[in-house]
């Protein structure tokens, strides 16, 4: 509306064509003075050199506000563009699975569990790094609650021992109670027989994702791209020891342990871990919903679902004929700790 004397705000902006959401910017976006601009970039290039160039503007628009520096985020892109500290990147990774054999594969549960702690769902998977004219390979155990690594394995083989070596490492680590369900992809890595005995002798549950959708191991397919991005692909490595100590820098020490995961509230895997800790009260139980039907399909071989449970299941202790083989929707315990 038009005050006496005055112009109108419309009509101001007209004169000086800008937009009215423009002007009402302008006026929450106050210009900063030489010294407090300085100090913020300073504070920024800080953040950008201790993460090594690994951060975007967000993250860091987070760092600043946990050190009590509120900054609008477009505010924070532009120093960063103008000091060119943006958050490097470069192509995507490749996924490899061997999924056409003859194993038998387990039931897909994580979809449907709704996770209360750590150490009810673990999800692995396997990836390859190329290197100094060579590809060696990684594969990973990740805590699907906390995002946090619980282990992990180099080799230049892509043999059974490498995902038997990274799951051996985790359950050393983390020493998880019954019934925690491992979920991986329908690789013959994890179906072959020695890891699925190592689950069992841990008690553990496996579960696999459904044919052809990566989505059901999105959480450990999001790290393998972190690394990658973060670490590899801005690094050069001299040989495989090299690489290992790289990796373990980044994945102990950064990763698990500063850096900030946006699905964790901006806050570390190891910070979040901590914080749930305080929180938690009572057992550590997952809920599962699920629906009962053929408990196995054998394959014939071309890669079709051959669905097993893993452990299997014991034989009842009485007569269950009573019981009906199928049902709707149920709610079973899930891992606990």
């Amino acid at each position: 509306m038009p005050v006496q004397g005055s112009m109108a705000v419309e009509r101001m902006c007209q004169v000086a064509r800008v937009s009215r959401a423009g002007y009402y910017r302008s006026l929450q976006d106050e210009p900063m003075g030489v010294e407090e601009e300085m100090q913020l970039r300073s504070m920024i290039q800080s953040i950008v050199a201790v993460h090594r160039r690994r951060y975007g503007y967000r993250r860091v628009e987070k760092e600043l506000a946990r050190r009590g520096v509120v900054v609008n985020h477009k505010r924070v892109l532009r120093m960063m563009r103008e000091d060119n500290l943006l958050a490097l990147q470069r192509k995507q990774f490749v996924m490899t699975t061997n999924s056409r054999h003859t194993l038998e594969i387990a039931l897909n549960l994580a979809r449907r569990m709704k996770l209360t702690g750590i150490d009810q769902l673990w999800v692995a998977d396997i990836t390859y790094i190329q290197a100094w004219g060579e590809f060696v390979y990684l594969a990973v155990v990740l805590d699907a609650y906390s995002r946090r690594v619980v282990g992990w394995e180099l080799s230049r083989s892509l043999g059974e021992g490498l995902a038997l070596h990274a799951l051996e490492m985790a359950i050393r680590s983390r020493k998880p109670a019954a019934g925690l369900v491992h979920h991986s992809d329908r690789g013959v890595h994890y179906a072959s027989g020695e890891y699925v005995a190592l689950l069992e002798k841990h008690q553990m549950v496996a579960s696999m994702s459904r044919p052809g959708n990566p989505y059901d191991n999105a959480k450990c397919e999001r790290f393998m791209q972190t690394l990658k991005r973060e670490e590899i692909y801005v690094s050069a490595y001299r040989d495989l020891e090299h690489l290992r100590e790289n990796l373990h820098e980044f994945i102990e020490r950064y990763y698990n342990k500063k850096r900030l995961h946006s699905a964790l509230g901006y806050r570390s895997p190891e910070e979040f871990e901590r914080a749930r800790g305080k929180q938690k009260a009572g057992p550590n139980v997952a809920t599962l919903s699920c629906t009962f039907g053929r408990a196995i399909e054998r394959t014939t071989g071309d890669g079709d679902s051959n669905a097993v449970p893993f452990p299997r299941p014991q034989p009842p202790a009485e007569d269950t004929s009573d019981v009906p083989t199928t049902s709707s929707d149920c709610l079973t315990s899930g891992a606990h700790r």
